[in-house]
């Protein structure tokens, strides 16, 4: 039960609920005791003086000792309150007893104050068994001079019946509010839990299989909301990862199929007859060994591609002079560019120093080359170029050919994409058809090195690509 987040915030709120109205209630109740216990020391402080004053002045209205006393205690004291008037000697001139009958003793010495007023708490008695708290007053007379003591009792009964109520109150009130403020909470809890319970049930829902399902996201404002929509975008994410590796699966075993399907037919034609002459086999084995170097090559494409996107392609960064790189590649390239009747041009370039990854920007360079070399009829030109704006090297590669339509432009660096599926496939036989991942690598290449690959531009009088290579950048491993 206290394994959901939904108890914890319920009891926490219940408990810190619970601290601040014991706080609450506890600065209340002193609080007020403090304040009746004020009271009753003021109300018998000032019943002391009041009586006192006003027996002074019946007697000097002439009126005798006695009636005067009894006249003012008539007057001042209440049917809760015990009174008592002394003349210093401890005579009792006139008494007012209180409620169980009542009647104030001549206090000792230590409760009678000098001159004015004084309130004191008065011991329980054996009989009645009650605190008293009383206020003792002098009065004096000036002629014939004589001084009184005036006493007034009250007992702490009535504070006592108000402080039980109030505690009583507060007893049976704390635990309603907590108890109400405890469902409160629950009910809060679980309201405001519940897309996140919907969430849940909704993730348990999804796998591979339906990645396109979404969280539901009740309110796009709140954190809630915030997270599920966090959530569908990593879901579309994953989505497209997942239809990118589909694509990739399926693409890769068509591209694997093919060449292998050739070499089958060849053996199998060859296997047919039981003699054949020496050229038939060399034939066949021509036919097995340029489609063996396709797969190799295919094979080492998506090995490259594989490690890459998993982060364990380290990049080997050493210096090196960018314009020998691209001299031995444009060098290397000529082989395929003599055997197709294409000329490969290099403009001239002078010494540039590089830091990264001489391997990878060779195999960079190569396959853009290689590139431009499928895409250009025979008798055409490939340019080579290398040129440094704003801090960045571009290495530009440029050809003679056809152009790449409108329409695929913007996915020719996808991998297994070619423009020319049709005629690609069906010429499974020329080892010089790639898989159509050679962009795709030259892309990360140039992306590893915190660059980029474009294309600049393609019509019908050719294409031309660049890609722009920080000059001081640290690349990525």
């Amino acid at each position: 039960m206290f394994d959901s987040v939904r108890s914890r915030l319920t009891l926490w709120y219940v408990g810190v609920l619970a601290l601040v109205l014991v706080a609450f209630s506890v600065t209340v109740y002193f609080l007020l005791a403090a304040f009746l216990y004020d009271r009753l020391d003021d109300h018998v402080g000032t019943l002391a003086e009041e009586t006192g004053v006003s027996f002074i002045r019946k007697m000097k209205d002439g009126e005798p000792e006695t009636k005067a006393a009894a006249s003012a205690l008539d007057e001042h004291v209440g049917p809760r309150l015990a009174a008592a008037i002394f003349d210093r000697e401890g005579k009792l001139i006139a008494d007012s007893p209180g409620p169980a009958n009542y009647h104030i003793q001549w206090l000792t010495p230590d409760f009678i104050p000098e001159s004015g007023l004084d309130v004191y708490t008065l011991p329980a008695d054996k009989a009645s068994g009650v605190e008293r708290r009383i206020g003792v007053s002098n009065a004096s007379l000036d002629s014939p001079p004589k001084s009184y003591v005036v006493v007034i009792s009250q007992s702490f009964d009535l504070v006592t019946s108000e402080l039980k109520w109030i505690r009583l109150i507060l007893f049976l009130t704390v635990p309603v509010a907590l108890a109400l403020a405890g469902l409160g909470g629950w009910f809060l809890a679980r309201r405001s839990l519940k897309p996140v319970v919907e969430m849940t049930e909704q993730a348990h829902r999804i796998s591979a299989e339906n990645l396109e399902q979404r969280l539901p996201v009740v309110n796009s404002r709140d954190e809630l909301g915030r997270l599920a929509a966090t959530f569908n975008e990593l879901l579309a994410r994953l989505d497209d990862s997942f239809a990118l590796q589909r694509r990739f699966m399926a693409d890769a075993s068509h591209e694997l199929r093919t060449p292998i399907s050739v070499m089958r037919t060849a053996t199998d034609v060859t296997l047919e007859q039981e003699r054949r002459s020496e050229s038939e086999y060399r034939d066949a084995l021509k036919v097995i060994d340029e489609q063996a170097h396709r797969l190799t090559r295919i094979v080492e494409d998506m090995f490259t591609l594989a490690r890459a996107d998993s982060g364990r392609r380290a990049l080997q960064q050493n210096d090196f002079y960018l314009d020998e790189l691209m001299l031995e590649t444009a060098r290397a390239a000529g082989v395929l560019a003599d055997r197709k009747g294409v000329s490969i041009e290099l403009d001239e370039l002078t010494d540039i120093p590089f830091h990264g990854d001489e391997g990878l920007l060779r195999q960079m360079v190569l396959n853009l080359l290689d590139n431009a070399i499928k895409h250009t009829p025979p008798g055409g030109v490939v340019k080579l170029s290398l040129a440094q704006h704003n801090g960045d090297y571009n290495v530009i590669v440029s050809d003679t050919g056809v152009g790449i339509p409108p329409e695929a432009q913007s996915n020719i660096f996808e991998r297994f994409y070619r423009v020319d599926k049709a005629r690609s496939r069906a010429s499974a036989s020329d080892a010089g058809v790639g898989a159509g991942l050679g962009l795709a690598i030259a892309k990360w290449i140039a992306e590893a090195h915190k660059g980029q690959l474009k294309l600049q531009h393609s019509d019908q009088t050719g294409s031309t690509f660049v890609a722009s290579l920080p000059s001081k950048a640290e690349v990525r491993g």
